[in-house]
Formats: C-alpha cells, structure tokens, sequence
C-alpha cells in the first residue's frame, strides 16, 4: 500500500485529548505570564574601532498577579566578572538559578586554573533548568566576553537556547523586538547600544503591564563591567496639580456608637503551689517558702 500523505486542513484531534485532561485536572492549566522586559545586543567590531561587548538592559517592576510588588528590583544578575544575566518568569527562581551557577563558575574556574567561558555558563543553566522541565520558571539572557569574543545567549525555562546578535525575552519582549528589527545594525557604536536597548526597554515599559518602572543597562567588554542602575527613569512621580485636604468635620455622619471589644470576661484561678485541683490553699505558704524554692514555684514530679 502506498504511504498516504499529512492530510490537508484544520486538524482538531487535540480536542478530545485536551477535554479529557481538563476532566482529570479539574481544568486545564492557564497561561501565567513571566512579566518584564529584557533584552540583549552585541555592539562593536567591524568598523567602529571600538572592541567587542554587549550591552543587556532589564525593566524594575516585579508584580504579584495584579499587584505591583516591587518598583525598583534588579534584574540584572552576576555571574562573574565578566558575565551577566538578565532574568524574567518568577523571581525566586530566577535569583537562585543565577546565584548557584555564579558559585559554580567560581568552583569551575578555580579547578581550571583560568575564567569560565560564557558557553560554560550557557551550558550549566540548560542542563540545571532541562532537569525540571520547565517547573522552574527562570528565562534568561546571558551575556558576557571571554577570551574567544563577545556572546549572547537566551536560554529558557525548558532548557532550549538560542545564540542570536540582538534578543528579547519576557512578556515585553514583542515591542522590543520591534524596535530592534527597526534600528539593530552591525558592529553598532558603545553609545547607539545603549541608547537603543535603553528604547527597547521603555518600549516594553510602555506597551506592557507587566513591565514598568525604571531602565537598568549593563555594558560588558574585556575590560570589565560597567552596570548603569536606574539609567533613565521616565516614570518618576509628579507635583499634583491640587491638594486635596479636608479639614476636619467637613464631611457629617447620621450616627454614632462606641461598643466595647470585651464582651464578658471570666477569671478563674489555676493550679499552683501550695493549691489543690480547685484552687483553695491546703494551709497557708509564706512568700518563698513553698515547694519550688525560695518563690514557692512548682516542681516536676
């Protein structure tokens, strides 16, 4: 028999299977969005007469559902001297994931006699988060330099990676990539890195709920480190344009009633020394002169 070809059109076998593990579940799970804004691009080379980096850039806003948690967090995190990583998802993961792969870079580099690799550091957090498969809910992009050049890398929470010039991860990542289709160019100048992250991230900033507050920039290169907390904040707050204060008894009231938060109280005497199971004296006990000691505390039997 001939090999019959993929059928042509909508498939909806999937329907009958998702209907049965929303049955077993109890409903299927909902989307959870990783919140945030962050991006990467590799600048310099080329032309420029500039030496290789990259420049990272994160948003501050760390959100509980629909609360803002947290208006100022850093999402830019160490890895080494010359490595950083921008996390997005959820935030005690992406904290302790770079924090453990910080200390075993250190432990890596010890053993080495030399400084880790940035591919090392990538294939660390693959492995470390492919273990879970995708419970730990950590998306990052790693950038940093080494003694092959200038990397860029985004791994997510699966494990899957990619090695890209210009990347965006988190719920803003759409209107960030937007601005880097538009501008990215190769072998970009150190200050048109940081200007046009610093785009990318107000765009997420201002087309995302999941983002908000302030621009954090990172520039890496062989020379070190250079991390920019705070580089623009373009959502400082305000004077009011009035002062609403009332003084008092503007606003009056129909009744009032003050009502005791005691409502009945009982005082019911307890064993101790010197009193039996009912609470009256066997004989009367001088002060310091009962069972326990010098202040008639009770002993163990």
């Amino acid at each position: 028999m001939p090999v019959e070809g993929p059928s042509i059109g909508f498939d909806f076998s999937n329907y009958a299977r998702n209907q049965f593990l929303g049955e077993r579940m109890n409903g299927l799970p909902r989307a959870t969005s990783t919140g945030t804004t962050i991006v990467g691009l590799k600048f310099g080379g080329g032309d420029t007469g500039e030496e290789e980096g990259i420049c990272l850039g994160a948003d501050t806003r760390a959100t509980g559902g629909p609360i803002v948690a947290d208006k100022n967090c850093e999402k830019i995190h160490y890895l080494a001297p010359h490595m950083r990583c921008c996390g997005a998802g959820t935030a005690a993961d992406t904290e302790f994931v770079t924090n453990l792969i910080s200390s075993n870079l250190e432990l890596h580099a010890y053993s080495q006699g030399r400084p880790a690799r940035v591919v090392t550091a990538m294939t660390m957090l693959k492995q470390y988060l492919f273990r879970y498969q995708g419970q730990v809910g950590a998306y990052l992009v790693l950038g940093g330099v080494d003694s092959t050049g200038a990397h860029l890398f985004t791994i997510h929470a699966h494990g899957s990676t990619d090695k890209l010039p210009y990347v965006t991860m988190g719920s803003g990542s759409m209107a960030a990539m937007a601005v880097f289709e538009s501008s990215f160019k190769q072998h970009m100048t150190r200050k048109d890195a940081i200007d046009l992250v610093a785009r990318a991230i107000r765009s997420g900033i201002f087309n995302d709920l999941g983002s908000g507050s302030n621009v954090d920039v990172s520039v890496i290169t062989k020379n070190g480190t250079e991390m920019m907390r705070n580089y623009e904040t373009p959502n400082e707050r305000g004077i009011k344009s009035r002062n609403y204060k009332f003084r008092r008894g503007t606003t009056a009231w129909t009744k009032e009633s003050i009502r005791s938060l005691i409502v009945s109280e009982e005082v019911k005497m307890t064993t101790g020394a010197g009193k039996t199971q009912d609470g009256v004296l066997d004989v009367p006990v001088p002060i310091g002169k009962g069972p326990g000691g010098e202040e008639g505390m009770d002993v163990d039997a």
